[in-house]
Parts: structure tokens; sequence; C-alpha cells
């Protein structure tokens, strides 16, 4: 077992013995992705709602170095065909960008960091590989050594671009180490699957996304994997029962997102909060896009302020979400700010109609917040 490669099922483990919502269905569509060429997975979905969960489980399952057959008994993927064929069969590598970040003496070294952290973890759990002087040749010449394809795990990818979102030069040397992992020659020889999680989509330059032969599912487009944003409403429905809470005022707290594949979603830190502490109220907000909030409705661009307060009235407001550039700095106007509101879950958006509006009382509650402590003051 190392830092980040083959971590075993710990973190997965501790997340069983709480009450667990089993949403281990998704691992049969990354089964089906498995050595194809779809099998580059990018989702992204906003803070606290389950991101790390699900990345947890996916290293219990595939990773070679540990037996987790018990920690899936009785869970849904366990009746899957594909189930005992993939199950601890892949060495893993498990890359938490955020601990990096934690880590870093400077964090404009911070790239250079995790390539060496990787590259020092294979050579001492794969003496026979030869060292090279990048990630990619390292791990190339590993499975050309015969150590079997590898899946890798990025949890908050994005991570680096919004701690150090003005450093232009970092985040393209960031992008270029994703790119020499995953949009080479190489990568059909070394990786078997790569799923990657943040808040925002992947950076777009232009028109073109920096790393394009991911597959991403987006609180925009989720795709064929809607159902694990967050809770579904019969899931939340069966912990209402099971922990005697009202399901009605669960509902008018957390639900609010729709897609068209599922049109009830729910915030699933907040139900679990909820649940805890036996008491409804606002959880998973107030962190630290909370200011990013409030200086977005500061700067009013395009009246966004007007609209901001139509919609805490209950009207919904058109939105082109074309334009938004998958960063925090290249804010261009309202419909930048809204797109970005969106993916961090502070907006709700009808792909149908084209519009963006405050998904439930707990979100309301905090535009209230930000606009009655905005700076901004009406003439």
């Amino acid at each position: 077992m190392g830092k980040y490669l083959n971590l075993g099922n710990a973190g997965f483990e501790s997340i069983r013995k709480g009450s667990y919502v089993d949403k281990t269905e998704m691992l049969s569509f990354i089964n089906s992705t498995l050595g194809t060429t779809d099998k580059l997975t990018c989702v992204s979905r906003p803070r606290r709602f389950g991101k790390s969960f699900a990345a947890q489980m996916l290293c219990a399952y595939y990773d070679k170095s540990c037996d987790s057959r018990k920690l899936f008994e009785g869970l849904k993927i366990a009746e899957d065909a594909s189930f005992g064929k993939y199950l601890n069969k892949y060495n893993v590598i498990y890359l938490d960008i955020t601990l990096f970040l934690s880590m870093a003496s400077d964090i404009k070294n911070i790239v250079k960091d995790i390539e060496a952290a990787v590259v020092e973890e294979l050579q001492h759990i794969f003496p026979g590989a030869r060292k090279d002087s990048s990630l990619p040749e390292m791990l190339f010449n590993t499975v050309e050594n015969g150590s079997g394809k590898f899946i890798m795990i990025i949890d908050e990818w994005d991570a680096l671009f919004r701690e150090a979102k003005d450093d232009t030069r970092l985040q393209r040397e960031y992008i270029d180490l994703l790119r020499s992992l995953f949009k080479s020659s190489w990568t059909d020889i070394i990786f078997e699957a790569a799923y990657m999680t943040g808040i925002l989509p992947i950076k777009r330059y232009g028109t073109q996304s920096a790393v394009s032969d991911f597959r991403e599912y987006t609180m925009l487009s989720p795709g064929r994997l809607v159902q694990y944003i967050g809770f579904t409403e019969q899931e939340v429905r069966e912990l209402c029962e099971q922990y005697d809470m009202d399901f009605n005022e669960m509902k008018y707290w957390y639900d609010g997102y729709s897609f068209r594949r599922l049109r009830s979603v729910y915030s699933p830190n907040s139900v679990m909060e909820a649940i805890k502490r036996d008491e409804f109220g606002s959880y998973w907000t107030r962190t630290e896009t909370y200011e990013s909030l409030r200086i977005y409705i500061d700067l009013d661009e395009d009246g966004l302020r007007e609209s901001i307060i139509r919609m805490i009235a209950g009207e919904q407001v058109r939105v082109d979400v074309g334009t938004f550039q998958n960063d925090m700095t290249n804010i261009q106007k309202k419909d930048d700010v809204l797109t970005l509101l969106i993916h961090l879950g502070y907006l709700a958006y009808d792909s149908e109609k084209e519009t963006a509006y405050i998904p439930n009382e707990e979100v309301r509650k905090e535009f209230l917040r930000a606009v009655s402590s905005s700076r901004h003051k009406e003439a």
C-alpha cells in the first residue's frame, strides 16, 4: 500500500460505516468504458455533492492491493454481471490535488512535486522499471515491464485553477502534464481508465477543451451519470422514513436541481446533515464560495443584481452558458457569472428553457445574505 499508488479501501470502508446511500451502480457504467475510447471520464459538480465519496468507491473497487468483496456485498453493483470481472484487478493511482496544495512549500512547484512523488513511488513498488525524466515515461516503461495497465483517479482536479487562479504559467504547466498523460500515443498503452472530479468542467482555451479526449458530465449536461450527482427523490423518501424526518420539509430545503433525465435531485450533504442534526437549515453553502457569490453580486455585471433579485422572488432568468471558459477569472459578462454559479450549485439550470433559477430554500437564504451584505447600493 502506498501514498498514491494502491491506497487500499480504507476510505470507502469508513464511508460504509456511516449512513451510506448506495451509488455503486456507477461502477457498472465505468466498467463499460474500460479499455474503450470512452475510458477517460471527468465528473464536475458542486462542493459536498459526493465527488470524493465516488472517488473512494472507485479506489476500493479497482485497487488490486486489497480485497473489497465484503465491502460491496449487499450493494447494487454486487448484482451486476461485471462485478467480479473487474473487482480488485488494477493498479490504481489516486491523486488528491487539494492534498498536494496543502503540502506544497511553494505552489509554483506543485506540478513538479506531483510528478516526482508518483515517480518515486513507482520506483519503490516496481524496482525493475527504469526511472525516466517524466511521469508518462515512467508509467509507459512500468507497463512495458509487465505491471499491467493503470487506472488513474484525480480528485478535485481543478483545485489548482482555483488556488492559483492568476498564475497562467502554472496552469499551463499543469494542463501540459494532463495532456502528456491523457492525450498522447501512450495513453492507450498506459491506462485502462481515468476518472477526474472537479467543481468546474475542464478549462477551455477559446472554443476547445484543454484535454479534449475526456468525456465530461457536468451540472449543465450530466448525461447518463445524472442519478449520481446527488440524491434522488426516492432515496430521500427512504431516508426520511428511516430517520423519521418530514419529507415535504426536506424537499422544500434541499430539492430543486432538475435535469432532462431526472427531474428531482437533492443536495446530498445537506440532506445528511439535516438527518444528523435533526434540524433543517443551511449546511453546504457557507464555504469560501459564498465570498465569490458576494463579490460577483458587487460587480453587478450587465444588471446581475436585478436578475438575482428576480430569482429570489421565484423567477427564472435566461442565460447563455456557451461563453463561459470554465474558470473563475475570465468572467466577461452576466451570463458567465450565472454559468459559474450553476457549476457551484448556487443556481440550477433548465436546459430546455435555457434558464437559471434558485433551486431551494437553503440556497435562497444564501442569496438573501449575499444581497443584503453587498456593497452595491441602489441609486
